[in-house]
């Protein structure tokens, strides 16, 4: 029924007279300048990406076998390829997965990837397709997926062809793998991963079934000498690789592989299917076999494409130029990426912090949760437009946290990679909640939460310099570069978030209390400066502190990844508050105006991204907002491999550039409320979902007389006159059309 479903969907999409929303994807955009996404191939939420897998170095004399310092397994600089990896991460800053390599040759087998790989010719993708040409062996690679598996069809010349399977290749910090010949025409084996970040105590095995659609006329396995060993036996034929022709006994090692060998005619193609799973060899088989086409490529394609169209659909877009639709359905495109699904097709997956085995039966298991990035602004995204994910997503966070003792804070597999700070998963749960979407076990998350608000000393595990904070309100600087007041910042969200949250539970007392100090970080504000400026512990303030101090992530007294500008309005639940400590309104704006005119600000760090915003908060001064916006889209958004301007962040910056194209911004998690500016298209629908929303739809009309028109002189909704810069939430999802009239 879903497949048909999918179809009708597609079909009713295309009969529109609007292009496939997936011929406006670009897949290579943020694949340059440190965005780190990738033109792999995948499904919404997939567990399985079948990407190409090149940070090796740009040619064979720049190889580096050590390839785990990137934190992708794709760069567009780079045109050397070693394989197709089949479990990877999008848009992230540290690395990790990476793994099970497959990688197509001609002629002798080799180990070495310094010697089988090969530059890449032309490159083509689309959602859920990819393919290039191997120019040393004239080989075409194709590659698509299902949510589970991945298939690549391999085009060969006539002759000796190979498919190698490089367990020992990666971007994880873990090493070890294990493997199986099953026969000649099927491979099980597991690889480990984990320590994201360099941090250890997050390793994870994944497993996998790879199947060939004909029976190989040789195959066999190596593994990697010891050094010593390498030495003493090499020579021209070996290397340091041992062979083994015919394996198939179970082999173990940390540079381990398989070789399948096929004698093909001109033009013949092998496809090779791979199923992925976190539980065991038997459900990545299982998975394999609920979810393959039988080595039908074609139909694998088309369907990756059908369901890429059905999620994209649920925005349409209109007017603007191509390339502007391709930036804005890139960007929806990246933000179906992550969370994906850890839990097999019989619902099994890994129980967060331990190699327990559970089932989830009512919904998905989602992983890779960067919450410090993506509480800002994507969860209220997905709230919006896909409402039924984000509810699956915090249902998988309750579960962790009945699964572990503690809420997420960058999860990753079901393991906690103790990443960036806070106490992030609060402001998530809790803005899903004040968007109206209340579906999950609200008692159990409000106790999650009360825990880590409340729990002293370094037995808690998200705020553990927590004890002077509940005692003096903020967090000290201890050591020279301790991000403490970052820390305390992040700290301030969660509980002004967990302050709403306890008062709509009727929990008075716990309103006020933790209200009280999420407004804390008014001790930060040094009058001198007019900043937020590092506290010691005997309530001084730092000296010889310069505000500048951490510009391009260089290490900043009290400041994680940023300077003091970039923190200085990082209290979007207490704007007016702010506003009065620098001043009142007018020096509020002169200070915010100053962070872009003296360029103070970072479109691509996440504590500043909401500045752009700010200015709907003071009455006349809402047109700068609307410029900022503007200015900062057309700066650094572009259809191009550094279309992105640092790192996705698992789709935050492209979260920030679908609303800032729409024209209105959440600015406060757990306030519903949407700031206003100018949209880029000339009309925008958002198909709300019937089974949460009462509307229908809600329309976004924009009236300009030029294409150069970006401010704003009157807004309407539903045909009357609309005298705020803000909208609700709740509002919006009863449907109805919100006009821009706009002006030079």
């Amino acid at each position: 029924m879903k497949r048909l479903y999918s179809i009708f969907i597609f079909l009713l999409v295309y009969s529109t007279n609007f292009a496939q929303y997936v011929e406006y994807v670009n897949p290579f955009i943020g694949s340059s300048n440190f965005g780190t996404t990738n033109p792999g191939a995948l499904l919404p939420r997939g567990m399985v990406s079948v990407t190409p897998f090149n940070v090796s170095g740009s040619d064979i004399n720049s190889f580096d076998k050590d390839s785990r310092w990137w934190s992708t397994p794709y760069s567009s600089d780079n045109t050397y390829l070693t394989g197709f990896s089949h479990v990877n991460l999008s848009g992230v800053g540290c690395p990790d997965l990476g793994v099970i390599i497959l990688m197509p040759t001609t002629g002798p087998v080799k180990a070495d990837p310094k010697e089988y790989g090969s530059i890449m010719g032309e490159q083509n993708a689309k959602p859920g397709y990819y393919q290039t040409q191997l120019k040393k062996y004239n080989i075409k690679a194709e590659v698509s997926a299902t949510q589970r598996t991945g298939i690549s069809r391999y085009t060969f010349p006539k002759g000796k062809s190979n498919i190698l399977l490089n367990l020992g290749l990666g971007l994880t910090n873990e090493t070890g793998a294990s493997l199986r010949i099953v026969n000649n025409q099927e491979i099980e084996g597991s690889r480990m991963t984990g320590s994201f970040c360099y941090n250890d105590g997050s390793e994870r095995l994944v497993y996998f079934v790879a199947r060939f659609n004909k029976p190989a006329s040789e195959f066999g396995a190596w593994k990697k000498m010891p050094e010593m060993q390498a030495e003493a036996a090499w020579s021209k034929t070996s290397g340091k690789y041992k062979y083994y022709k015919n394996f198939m006994q179970t082999m173990n090692g940390r540079d381990i592989g398989t070789y399948f060998t096929f004698n093909t005619e001109a033009n013949e193609t092998i496809i090779v299917e791979v199923g992925v799973s976190y539980v065991s060899i038997e459900n990545a088989r299982l998975n394999l076999e609920a979810e393959s086409n039988h080595f039908d490529f074609e139909k694998t394609k088309l369907e990756a494409s059908e369901d890429w169209n059905q999620i994209l659909s649920r925005i349409k877009v209109e007017g603007g130029t191509d390339d502007q639709k391709r930036i804005f359905y890139t960007a929806l495109y990246h933000t179906q990426i992550h969370p994906n699904i850890i839990n097999d097709v019989n619902g099994q997956y890994p129980a967060m912090e331990s190699f327990e085995i559970k089932e989830s039966k009512d919904c998905n298991r989602y992983t890779v949760f960067s919450l410090w990035d993506t509480y800002r602004n994507y969860h209220p995204l997905m709230a919006l437009i896909y409402p039924n994910e984000q509810l699956d997503m915090v249902r998988s966070m309750i579960d962790m946290y009945k699964e572990s003792g503690w809420l997420p804070k960058w999860e990753l597999n079901s393991r906690e990679t103790h990443v960036m700070e806070g106490d992030p998963a609060i402001p998530v749960i809790v803005d899903t909640y004040m968007r109206g979407l209340k579906d999950f076990d609200v008692e159990t998350a409000y106790e999650a939460m009360y825990k880590s608000a409340t729990t002293e000393g370094s037995k808690n595990k998200l705020r553990p310099d927590i004890d002077h904070y509940l005692s003096h309100g903020y967090v000290p600087l201890q050591e020279e570069f301790d991000n403490s007041v970052s820390h305390a910042l992040e700290y301030y969200i969660a509980d002004w978030n967990l302050a709403q949250f306890a008062k709509d539970l009727g929990k008075t007392n716990d309103y006020k209390k933790f209200l009280k100090q999420s407004q804390g970080y008014k001790s930060y504000f040094d009058k001198e400066t007019g900043l937020l400026r590092p506290k010691l512990e005997n309530g001084q303030f730092l000296k010889n502190f310069n505000p500048d101090e951490g510009e391009n992530f260089a290490p900043s007294p009290g400041f994680h990844e940023g300077t003091a500008w970039q923190y200085a309005f990082c209290v979007p639940h207490d704007i007016k508050g702010l506003s009065k400590l620098m001043g009142g309104n007018k020096s509020f704006i002169n200070k915010l105006q100053s962070v872009f005119d003296n360029n103070k600000f970072d479109m691509a760090n996440e504590p500043d991204i909401h500045y752009p915003y700010l200015f709907n908060f003071v009455k006349g001064e809402e047109w700068r907002s609307q410029k900022a916006v503007r200015n900062l889209i057309n700066t650094y958004y572009k259809n191009s491999p550094d279309g992105i301007p640092g790192n996705d962040d698992c789709g935050t910056l492209s979260a920030w550039l679908i609303y800032s194209m729409m024209g209105f911004y959440p600015v406060c998690p757990g306030n519903p409320d949407y700031a206003l500016v100018s949209p880029v298209f000339d009309k925008i629908t958002i198909q709300l979902d019937p089974n949460y929303y009462s509307g229908d739809k809600f329309e976004i009309v924009n009236h300009k007389a030029n294409t150069t028109d970006y401010l704003i002189h009157k807004i309407m909704w539903n045909d009357r006159k609309y005298d705020s810069y803000f909208i609700n939430h709740n509002t919006i999802t009863k449907g109805g059309k919100l006009e821009f009239f706009l002006k030079k």
